[in-house]
Order: C-alpha cells, then structure tokens, then sequence
C-alpha cells in the first residue's frame, strides 16, 4: 500500500528521515528519481532540451538536482528560477515543474507552454496539498511524481485533474502511516481459507432482488461466490426463483429472520425505493455486519438500526452519496466520505473512478483500478456481493471494502471498454483462483 500524508504529516516524516539520513541525501535521491522519471518521458536523454523551473524551497533542489543528473546524460537543461520566470516556455521537449509543492499556500501563475509535456515534482505548483484546490493558474502535468508518500490533491479535489499520470517514489521516508492506496500486491491478503473450514464459517445472507428487480439478486450472489462466500442464503421481497438464473448453491429463504449462523448481511439491491420498510424489518437486531447498497442506502433506515453492535458498510454512489447526506459531493471526497463515516459509525465506500474508503475512526484506503467502464447496471450489485464475501472471510469491514474495490477494478478493466455485469463477476472468480495459485 502506498501511504496518503497530510501536509503536516509529511513535513514530520520528512523531518524524522533528515534526520536519519541527512537532507543533502535526501535530496539527492529525490532529484535522481525526477531525473529516471524525465529520463523515462524523454525516451533517450542525449540531445534533449529541458526546462527546469525551480523555487526556493526543497522542491526547487530537488530539480536542481534532477537538471544535473540530466544535463551529465547528454540533455540540454536549462535552469530557471521561478522569481525570473518567463511568460511562455517554448522549444522544448520537456518541462520539469519544480517550483513549488508541498508548501504552497497562495496563487501561482505557470508559464504557458502550449503542448510540451510536463513532468510535475511532488505536485503541480499552485495547489493546495490537503484540500486539492487550485491556488492561481498551475501547469497541467502530463506526469505528476508524488515523492516519500501520494497527498490529498493526488486523488481529489480540483487538482487531480492537473495531475496526469501519477507515479510514485517513495525514497524510504515513510516509516508508519494510517490511510494508502491499494496496490495490487495488496491482494496477496485477499484469499482467506482454513483446513478445517466449513460451509458455515463464511456464510453470507443475503436480503436483495424482487420481482421488478431479479436480476440484482442475482448480481450480488455472484459477487459473493467469487469472492469466497461458502454458503448464501437468499431471501428476496417477492418470489424471484423463475425469473433468474440463481446459481444453484444459493439456499432460498422464505422466513422474516436473518439466519443468525451468518457471518454477515448483503442488504438493499433491487427491493426497490419502497422496500425500507421490509429490510428494516429484517436488519433490526442483527448482530453481524452489514454491507449495504443501492436501495438500503436510506437514512430512515440507518436511523432505525442505529444500536449496531459491528460497523455496516456503506457503498454509495455519488448520487445516493448526496442523498445521504442531503447535499452534492464537494470536491475533497476523502474529507467527505471522512464525515460521513464518522456521523453514521460505518465503513463508507464512495465508488467511481477513484474510490474512497473510510472507517468511522477516519482510517482512510483510495482505490484507482477502476474505470469508467465500470459504470454498467449491476456492477455495483457485484461489489457488494464481493464485500460480504471478504468480510465472511474474515477480513475486517474497512479491509474488505478496501481490497474488494480494488479487485473490482481490476475485474472491469479486463473486459475494456465495456464489461457487463456478469463479466465483472466472471473476471472476479477468475483472479481470485489466479490470487491462489501465485500465493
């Protein structure tokens, strides 16, 4: 997992490895990584010409260094100080942003440089590291290397659209840090088994489909098979049997009680809008987790069931995010999904292209495997399957959410550019048996 720093944290961390190492070291390393990322742009270093605009501030070092290593490969660099900052930067085959970063607090105007790439250092200057606004008039970065640990404006806000590419060195300064994007040797965890296992130990329950919405439930016991589920007990609002292709492990419940044998409860895709009042029927009292979607996403309902002994999972998407919280996301959706998930004491997952993840303690996890190919009718049915499955594996709420997203995304992508549903499902159980074969 990649570490997320605030801006405060990464100044700590930064401080703690100067003082380890020593800050002549530390920039060295960090403008020798600029320097193989502009290398790796530019293809061949000789010949080259490179601007290099620099401030006053570590980032500023950090291209100096950068133009050296450059400029001893064979390029042309030329060095210029941001305070002397032409209006217009032309002729060249690269520009390496290194004015200003981390500490940026007011606006910044960027040279204009037409459609010669731009290699950010750290972040594109003139933004704000924490909120992801824009501070004056930055340069949009082909490429952004985000250095010692990814910040906020990398993921979220107005900045991430400056960012471009994003890649990432970590030059051994992070020791120990609370929220990460997921990356895909993360899965490694993700399959969970035991030689005594049975078919009870990862059961999952699910309350989802009706007879206007089959095909939801259907969705969601996929996902949950995919993803490990050993034994699913199926209990729809209306008779749903004839309508879909249940798999036929799946066990059909006609009786008002979750099965109190399951680990956990998959709740709320396909009941429709006016099936709250049946779920909470259902849901009040239960003492398991809950991963709740679609039609579940209700404040009544959560309201309802708030004496919930185990965090709930929340999976909105922006629209039912908004009509939990009654207003539009604003730009910085990890502080967002943060408030959420504290006011409501649940794991909250914001999908979309990047997905944010928050426990009620404002543990943080960001997933970037999907895409908007992912944006099919009942793909997120499949998530919520997949989540209840990997928290019935015993994966904890956040970690499951977390891990589930990014497999997910993984999942949409193969079947680019556009997946159904059931080739998500499919692309889940096939990586899943591909996690246990390499590990």
């Amino acid at each position: 997992m990649i570490p997320i720093l605030s801006s405060d944290e990464m100044r700590r961390a930064d401080a703690a490895a100067v003082a380890r190492r020593g800050q002549g070291t530390l920039v060295r390393d960090a403008g020798t990584a600029v320097g193989l990322e502009a290398k790796r742009l530019l293809g061949s270093c000789y010949a080259k010409r490179v601007a290099v605009l620099v401030g006053p501030g570590l980032n500023g070092a950090d291209g100096r260094v950068s133009a050296r290593w450059l400029h001893e490969r064979g390029a042309h660099v030329d060095v210029i100080d941001v305070a002397a900052q032409p209006a217009t930067l032309a002729g060249y085959d690269l520009i390496i942003d290194a004015a200003f970063g981390l500490g940026c607090s007011r606006p910044y105007v960027a040279p204009k440089v037409g459609t010669t790439p731009v290699l950010a250092v750290d972040l594109p200057s003139g933004v704000d590291a924490d909120s992801g606004r824009v501070l004056g008039e930055p340069m949009a970065a082909q490429v952004t290397i985000a250095l010692g640990a990814l910040k906020h404006a990398h993921l979220t806000g107005e900045s991430a659209s400056y960012v471009g590419e994003l890649r990432f060195a970590g030059l051994g300064i992070v020791k120990d840090f609370n929220d990460g994007l997921v990356e895909d040797d993360d899965l490694a965890m993700f399959v969970r088994t035991g030689r005594d296992d049975h078919k009870w130990d990862h059961a999952v329950h699910a309350l989802v489909g009706s007879t206007l919405m089959p095909g939801a439930a259907e969705l969601v016991v996929r996902g949950a098979l995919a993803g490990g589920a050993s034994m699913i007990r199926l209990r729809s609002r209306e008779p749903i049997a004839a309508s879909v292709a249940i798999p036929p492990e799946v066990v059909h419940e006609t009786g008002d009680v979750v099965d109190a044998r399951c680990r956990v409860v998959v709740a709320g895709p396909g009941v429709g809008r006016d099936g709250v009042q049946w779920l909470g029927d259902h849901l009040d009292g239960v003492r398991v987790p809950v991963v709740l979607d679609a039609d579940g996403l209700d404040v009544a309902l959560l309201e309802r069931c708030a004496n919930r002994p185990v965090p709930w999972v929340l999976t909105p998407h922006e629209g039912e995010f908004a009509r939990l919280t009654g207003s539009p996301i604003p730009p910085n959706r990890i502080e967002a999904v943060r408030a959420l998930a504290r006011e409501t004491g649940c794991v909250v997952l914001l999908k979309g292209p990047t997905t944010v993840i928050s426990d009620a303690h404002g543990t943080v996890r960001v997933v970037r495997s999907g895409t908007s190919a992912l944006a099919t009718a009942g793909t997120g049915d499949v998530l919520s399957g997949l989540i209840s499955a990997s928290i019935a594996r015993g994966h904890d709420p956040l970690s499951a959410s977390a891990l589930s997203a990014h497999l997910h995304g993984l999942a949409g992508s193969r079947h680019a550019p556009y997946p159904s549903a059931s080739d998500v499902a499919r692309n889940v159980a096939l990586l899943v048996a591909e996690l246990v074969t390499h590990n």
